[in-house]
């Protein structure tokens, strides 16, 4: 999940440095293409690999990438327009979801320790928005049906992990979300890439081809609905990322929820390891 919140970071740096010269689709696009180019070539190196490139579960693989594929346009298209602690704090709604939805569609159980991470993740995001009028604008209100979309896949992820080794999810993923984003470009978009892209492209590609990888062996060795409360660390290091690259101001209420939502994150952590 460590490895997962930098991929992440380096992700929504990559999207807000492309969003003025290309539309999200376009972004994706890219995304996905060098996703499934890098994985190729490492099937190159490793033959091993070679039939991971064949799912067990076709139909679970596009119901998890359609889904996928609408949170994460709405995703990105809200990283473009919103500043970037707002975003992920409205997204971190999802923690949430997938401990509510986990207890009928994953038969986990919603212990204490994981209910305190959950209310204190979700105290701390009502104190870093103090919800009024001005939060509640088109792409925040986008922004908390994603998070309902991305608790889906998580879930579905975790069905995945049964069967499915992490490359074949990942690798899936880019293959199936390629032409759904290529659909809506116009092909001669390749041609805007300058030399000065190079590096938000990058954060894009491997930011996005790791988070999932290590998002998805997250899930695959943790309960879903312990694996999402360790993202609410996500909120103190994208804040701190706005401001050094963005200018966006360091709001003292993002600090205050923060501790709150880390409080009762590390809270939960403690209890849960001594029940195991």
């Amino acid at each position: 999940m460590t490895g997962a919140l930098l991929a992440f970071s380096a992700t929504a740096v990559g999207v807000r440095g492309l969003s003025r010269a290309f539309s999200v689709f376009e972004i994706l696009a890219m995304r996905n293409a060098l996703g499934v180019a890098i994985l190729l070539a490492l099937v190159l190196v490793k033959p091993r690999l070679r039939h991971e490139l064949k799912p067990r579960r076709i139909k679970t693989h596009l119901v998890r990438n359609v889904l996928h594929f609408l949170g994460t346009d709405g995703w990105a298209y809200c990283i473009a327009v919103l500043p970037l602690a707002t975003a992920f704090a409205l997204e971190f709604t999802a923690p949430a979801w997938v401990a509510l939805l986990a207890i009928p569609l994953l038969k986990e159980r919603l212990t204490r320790p994981r209910l305190v991470a959950i209310v204190a993740g979700f105290t701390g995001v009502l104190i870093i928005l103090r919800p009024g009028v001005e939060t509640f604008q088109p792409a925040s209100a986008l922004m908390l049906v994603v998070a309902f979309v991305f608790a889906l896949v998580a879930i579905v992820t975790k069905r995945l992990t049964l069967t499915e080794s992490t490359f074949s999810i990942v690798f899936m993923m880019n293959v199936i979300q390629l032409p759904l984003n290529l659909i809506w470009v116009d092909g001669a978009f390749w041609q805007k890439i300058e030399l000065v892209h190079a590096w938000p492209i990058a954060g894009v590609s491997l930011g996005g081809l790791l988070s999932h990888y290590c998002l998805t062996n997250a899930y695959r060795y943790g309960d879903a609905s312990m694996v999402m409360p360790l993202d609410f660390l996500r909120i103190p290091l994208i804040a701190i990322v706005g401001w050094r690259l963005y200018g966006e101001a360091l709001d003292p209420y993002v600090f205050v929820g923060s501790a709150c939502i880390i409080a009762g994150l590390f809270y939960s952590l403690r209890r849960e390891a001594r029940t195991t």
